[in-house]
């Protein structure tokens, strides 16, 4: 997932995403780093908030507006 690449640039931190999205930093950090897998509905949350597809955040695609 590209949670961490969309993170870093918007320069923002873990705890801010956390803060944004009603969650905890901890769960942001299992994210990014694969060891949690995201639900539908944060998968949505976190396609929304950095203005992506879901195809590009879990990299399916390389076109950040790509809807099939």
């Amino acid at each position: 997932m590209r949670l961490k690449e969309l993170r870093k640039k918007k320069h923002i931190t873990q705890l801010r995403l956390a803060m944004d999205l009603n969650m905890n930093q901890n769960s942001i950090s299992r994210y990014e780093t694969g060891e949690r897998e995201a639900d539908y509905k944060t998968l949505i949350l976190f396609a929304d908030y950095f203005g992506v597809s879901i195809d590009y955040l879990l990299e399916r695609t390389d076109d950040p507006t790509f809807h099939k």
